[in-house]
């Protein structure tokens, strides 16, 4: 039996919240991000409404770009504990009508409806139907993909939003996908796309036309992997409820470019905290720990150093972190951006109280009482709560 994947997309999901939520927003430009500072600030949009993208707004943009663009436009920073409310709606909406649903974001998830035809009809009718639950709850629209693989499904939602839904029939996937950009395919970035339309592949078809062999010369394993996926070959499931997140992640954007080893250092400190808490939050520890930076050119590097033994102990994550800033700082060169995540995640490990005897040394002991009481506080009192070592004015 075909598999049928369905890909639901939500539409400029936190602006359309706040449209939703407040009338007088609705058919105005909305812009989701940090402040724009009338055209100074340093952060960027997160979710553009349609009405803004007119304007040639889009998510990721710097702040000051979109400013400079629609200064008109609404700008909110948003609100995540009511995005995350209407998200918990929607993954609620497609359990209704598949055990195997992956969520991918708060706005977008797989379902696996193979075997579900017999109750709720064709694979149309059941995207329809889900788009229309949706609405009915939350009034917002959606967006669905279907295809037998999940990566043709998710182009699929992309292509005729907002409110679509576009079929990808079994079998059909190297035509379906042929005439589109390779921008399309997940893992062509900036630098394949470049390599890729240097040696004239800028649609889908002038890959899957070439031998697998082929685009292995030219990028190696991902080349390969990127043919697959020209051709409509996925064989990866879709992941139900025991799906686990598998990195967690922080950054901050500065409001002015930094090149100051020690105002870069302290902010990585509030990040680290920061990590460790959303660690304790999930019952996670982790075994690899990333830093990322990004100078003022915007050239980004990101540097990773994998652990024996996972943790989550903030004293650990920040002494890696600060030695791989050590190795990778530039004198005089300024950073735009400092980030710090966790990845190759163990779940299921909350606090417990270390025991005395152990075999571990006592200033461990020690940090992994502190950790566990500050995050207690922060759990209770929220991020007010912070170290002595942080209690100095950070600027973003």
């Amino acid at each position: 039996m075909k598999r049928v994947i369905i890909h639901i997309d939500m539409d400029a999901f936190f602006a359309a919240v706040e449209q939703n939520d407040h009338p007088e927003y609705r058919q105005k430009p909305i812009v989701i991000g940090s402040d724009p500072e009338k055209g100074k600030g340093r952060g960027v949009v997160s979710t553009a409404s349609y009405e803004a993208r007119k304007f040639g707004i889009r998510s990721a943009m710097p702040i000051s770009e979109a400013y400079l663009r629609c200064p008109n436009a609404v700008f909110l920073r948003g609100n995540m504990k009511r995005y995350k409310a209407v998200s918990d709606q929607i993954m609620a909406i497609f359990r209704s009508y598949s055990p195997l649903v992956e969520p991918i974001s708060l706005d977008e998830a797989f379902l696996d409806c193979s075997g579900c035809q017999q109750i709720f009809g064709s694979p149309k009718e059941i995207a329809q139907k889900i788009k229309d639950h949706i609405f009915q709850q939350t009034g917002l629209t959606s967006s669905a993909g279907i295809s037998s693989v999940k990566s043709v499904a998710k182009i699929a939602s992309d292509m005729q939003k907002p409110d679509g839904l576009t079929i990808c029939p079994a079998g059909n996937e190297i035509n379906f996908l042929k005439d589109l950009s390779i921008s399309r395919l997940w893992g062509v970035g900036k630098k394949s796309f470049a390599t890729l339309s240097g040696l004239g592949l800028n649609r889908i078809g002038d890959i899957s036309s070439r031998k697998r062999h082929d685009m292995e010369l030219i990028l190696g394993k991902s080349g390969g992997e990127l043919w697959d996926l020209a051709c409509g070959i996925d064989n990866r499931p879709v992941y139900g409820e025991n799906w686990q997140r598998k990195s967690i992640s922080e950054e901050i954007t500065f409001r002015e470019d930094k090149k100051s080893f020690d105002e870069i250092i302290l902010t990585l400190k509030y990040l680290c905290d920061n990590i460790s808490y959303l660690m304790s939050c999930e019952g996670c520890k982790a075994r690899t720990v990333s830093l990322k930076l990004r100078f003022d050119n915007f050239e980004t590097i990101t540097r990773s150093k994998t652990l024996d033994e996972c943790t989550r102990a903030y004293n650990i994550i920040f002494s890696i972190i600060k030695e791989m800033l050590e190795r990778a700082f530039i004198i005089g060169r300024k950073i735009r951006l400092v980030g710090v995540s966790m990845s190759n995640l163990e779940f299921g490990v909350y606090e417990t109280q270390p025991e005395l005897f152990s075999g571990q040394d006592t200033e461990t002991i020690q940090e992994a009482v502190l950790d566990s009481v500050i995050n207690d506080l922060k759990t209770k009192y929220g991020k007010k709560i912070k170290r002595a070592t942080l209690l100095h004015n950070l600027e973003r």
